[in-house]
């Protein structure tokens, strides 16, 4: 069993190790499609070790398909060959529907393949933390309701909005409950939906119910990383006053102002572009996670990362720049 202050001290000691949103790009590793990818969990664990074997992360981070949970609410989705899925349909279209919405059994459609992933990876890579992935309350909620929908009635019926907060927030709780059963080191919680609220908004709307998401899984084992790649900048009061263990932030903000921002005694993460890894010359890829290490390395508390999850047809020869670059920078 691998302790939350023993990670975080060896994330913290081992900068040249680091934790990006890596997992779909497995699928050239292993020559599958995406669709084959997320409904086997032999294959997802299978990916996992490939990335594992790379010897370049400090943690293993598990799928993070924002349409897994969202379809076991009867979200209608679309499954691609080298795409992510995406939602395609809104369960929950009128106020009637609202009012019907059951929480999900957690294990109903594709979560118990996602829970099922995590445990066999954790027989085979050993002595090295595996993050899950899961999405955030408010993000779970619009892909529900439908963004535009969301966004509106925010103001127009928040307490429509917060019914169903109520009903996301229990299933991702025990979403994550399964994931620690399942063997998980920790989670990387993905709200960036949340990054369009103003502050006042995400606070009432998203970061209350992470703090209860984060409240009823906390304990000395298992790390909370909250992750958003929206610009919220100006949310630092209210993040800061959220008991993650991590923040992981997207490349819509300068990092660098941010870190400024926040609690000296939470590691901050981010934010390399994954459509650069994935469209640039390797030589951009390069440059520009050299500049943000030469930017950033300054603070102790920095961790580089990807700011959001690499696109799954993402060459890995370039993926294998940004590690080069990180590894030149701390070790050469």
């Amino acid at each position: 069993m691998i302790s939350k202050k023993a990670w975080l001290t060896f994330q913290k000691e081992n900068k040249h190790l680091t934790v990006p949103i890596l997992s779909f790009p497995a699928i050239s590793l292993l020559d599958v499609t995406v669709e084959e990818l997320i409904y086997s969990s032999d294959l997802q664990a299978k990916g996992m070790e490939k990335i594992f074997a790379l010897g370049k992360t400090s943690a293993q981070v598990g799928m993070m398909d924002l349409s897994v949970e969202a379809e076991a609410f009867k979200a209608g989705i679309k499954v691609r060959r080298d795409e992510q899925p995406a939602i395609i349909s809104h369960p929950l279209k009128t106020k009637e529907e609202i009012k019907k919405m059951e929480v999900p059994a957690v294990g109903s459609k594709r979560t118990k393949i996602y829970i099922e992933a995590i445990k066999k990876a954790k027989k085979t890579i050993k002595n090295h933390a595996i993050f899950a992935g899961s999405i955030g309350p408010f993000t779970l909620a619009g892909n529900l309701m439908g963004m535009t929908e969301i966004m509106t009635d925010c103001y127009l019926d928040p307490e429509t909005v917060e019914f169903v907060l109520e009903k996301t927030t229990e299933f991702i709780i025990n979403y994550l409950i399964a994931f620690k059963e399942a063997g998980a080191n920790g989670i990387l919680l993905a709200e960036p939906l949340a990054g369009l609220l103003s502050p006042e908004f995400s606070n009432r709307f998203s970061l209350k119910y992470v703090k209860k998401i984060i409240d009823a899984t906390k304990d000395d084992n298992f790390v909370f990383i909250y992750h958003n790649c929206g610009n919220v900048i100006t949310h630092d009061k209210y993040l800061a006053n959220l008991d993650a263990d991590v923040f992981h932030f997207g490349n819509a903000i300068n990092l660098k102002e941010m870190i400024e921002k926040m609690p000296k005694d939470k590691l901050i993460m981010g934010n390399i572009n994954p459509t650069i890894i994935r469209n640039e010359p390797k030589e951009v890829i390069y440059q520009q996670t050299t500049a943000l290490l030469k930017e950033c390395s300054q603070f102790d508390n920095f961790i580089i990362s990807t700011g959001c999850d690499i696109p799954p047809d993402t060459s890995w020869d370039k993926i294998a720049t940004y590690f080069q670059a990180i590894e030149d920078f701390y070790l050469k």
